[in-house]
């Protein structure tokens, strides 16, 4: 990389552009229109023609789309298959049984941040919230676990630990590797990010246990009669719109009315068809992707085995969803309804997944324009002839950067962390990962390892675990405890464990 760059006008409006997008998700609004705004400038600052200005609007985000759109297939399938595992309520089955070995509060506080953990990392923490929230926190609070401190576990356990790596999906990884730049492997970011999201979460755990331990008593029914009359305190119907992604909303309407199971002698013939299909799915689903898991993770372990390559782990994901979810539907409406069904269960999926992720592909098209390869697409020229302006602009000031690797990691964690200051958690990923792919060469730190630094900070905070406004707002309320007092709770944990995570990746992979 040279250090002779000279600056232009389009550097410095990218520049200008990427401080007024940081001062807007700093004042918790969403970036879409600033970063369209810089987009727009940006480009008429290149080619010098407003109408190649209005243009690079929608090629940026259409480049993202087409960067981006395998992220929006797996979302659409894994949630297709949720809605059909709920036809049955083989959802509620998988995790009931967890119910008999709360005994005590300790060990209620495990259960419900494994369960939490498993349920994220394959559906998101979207699901997993009422989930939990519904089946093994009531239980949990009689067996002697405060409300808070399960409320804890599940946000350290889901919104944290889960969707900051967010292996199995893959939406973080691909995003962070998509900006960081060609040269950078989705999968080698997936591979950091889970590691580095096991440490952060195994140590915010730990530390939230030795917090609120003294607070667990010994079971009794009258603890779940007291904690079911408290009144929630309102911020959930206030707040449930705030972020970028309006996760809480999403999360409390995947609630679903009564999650209890049916059961007795009065059933009818259909309904224990129903159940005995519900109880084969609720077996068949986790082994399918237990089986995933091992055929991703194997090759890693044993180089002899075949790999996958690419993009291949996350189509594994989506076509194991799709096959299972129509099976489900078949067990649940029988061959010819199933025909009609399937399609509605994929259509609920694509809203979902745009709801959830298509704010993102402005901002991520913002971004985009700032590094080569994706600028070239965007702008219509050939790579050579594309800028690369955030790359030239830290090649330009390499001069005022220090040569410290944990320097330049705690400053990626913290840009990470004032992105994710909207709420949204995976907004702030564009920028993460393209100021690791542009950092990473002049300090001589692998992209991959900031990337991944970077996706904790930006995930951990704004994905729900230090910002009241994120769906940090969706735990509190189905907790039924103050979310500003689960915010100051959880703020030891998580910004100790992000400091010792951040410190092992420089340490691992420097």
């Amino acid at each position: 990389m040279q250090s002779d760059v000279v600056l232009t006008a389009a550097h410095w409006i990218y520049l200008i552009s990427v401080a007024a997008i940081i001062l807007t998700m700093i004042l918790r609004a969403n970036v879409v229109v600033p970063s369209v705004t810089g987009t727009f400038l940006v480009v008429l600052a290149i080619t010098g023609n407003p109408i190649s200005g209005l243009i690079g609007i929608f090629s940026a985000s259409f480049v993202a789309a087409k960067e981006l759109f395998n992220i929006f297939l797996v979302i659409t399938f894994m949630t297709a298959l949720l809605n059909s595992l709920k036809t049955l309520q083989a959802d509620v089955r998988m995790v009931q049984p967890f119910r008999r070995v709360m005994r005590g509060g300790h060990s209620s506080f495990v259960i419900i941040a494994l369960c939490t953990y498993v349920i994220s990392l394959f559906f998101w923490p979207t699901p997993a919230v009422p989930l939990v929230s519904a089946i093994l926190l009531p239980a949990a609070i009689a067996a002697g676990l405060p409300p808070l401190a399960g409320a804890m576990a599940i946000a350290i356990a889901g919104q944290g630990m889960a969707l900051s790596s967010d292996y199995v999906i893959g939406v973080a990884p691909s995003i962070s590797a998509k900006a960081a730049g060609a040269a950078v492997s989705a999968a080698v970011v997936a591979d950091r990010a889970l590691v580095l999201s096991l440490i952060t979460g195994a140590i915010a755990l730990v530390t939230a246990y030795l917090l609120v331990r003294r607070h667990i008593v010994p079971a009794d029914p009258a603890l779940l009669s007291a904690w079911q009359a408290r009144a929630q305190d309102g911020s959930l119907a206030r707040m449930e719109q705030a972020g970028s992604f309006d996760k809480a909303e999403l999360a409390r309407g995947t609630m679903g009315a009564d999650p209890a199971l049916p059961a007795g002698p009065a059933l009818s013939d259909e309904e224990r068809r129903r159940i005995r299909w519900s109880k084969v799915f609720a077996v068949v689903t986790p082994l399918a992707f237990l089986a995933v898991i091992a055929v991703m993770v194997l090759p890693r372990l044993f180089p002899s085995l075949p790999a996958l390559r690419g993009g291949d782990a996350a189509a594994l994901v989506g076509g194991v969803a799709f096959v299972v979810m129509m099976l489900v539907t078949l067990a649940a409406e029988g061959p010819r309804k199933m025909l009609d069904v399937c399609p509605e269960h994929v259509t609920d999926g694509f809203v979902f997944a745009f709801k959830a992720m298509g704010s993102v592909l402005p901002i991520a098209g913002f971004f985009f324009v700032g590094a080569n390869e994706t600028a070239a697409q965007i702008l219509g020229v050939p790579a050579a002839q594309a800028p690369g302006l955030l790359f030239e602009v830290i090649s330009a000031a390499q001069h005022l950067i220090p040569e410290n690797h944990f320097l330049v990691a705690f400053g990626v964690l913290l840009v990470g962390m004032i992105t994710g200051i909207d709420g949204s958690g995976f907004a702030g990923l564009p920028l993460t990962g393209t100021l690791s792919g542009a950092l990473g060469p002049v300090v001589g730190v692998d992209p991959a390892t900031l990337a991944a630094v970077g996706q904790m900070g930006a995930v951990w905070t704004g994905g729900g675990t230090l910002i009241a406004w994120s769906s940090l707002i969706a735990v509190a309320g189905f907790a039924r405890v103050n979310v500003l007092s689960l915010v100051r709770a959880l703020l030891l944990p998580v910004l100790l464990a992000l400091f010792v995570s951040t410190i092992c990746a420089v340490l691992i992979w420097s």
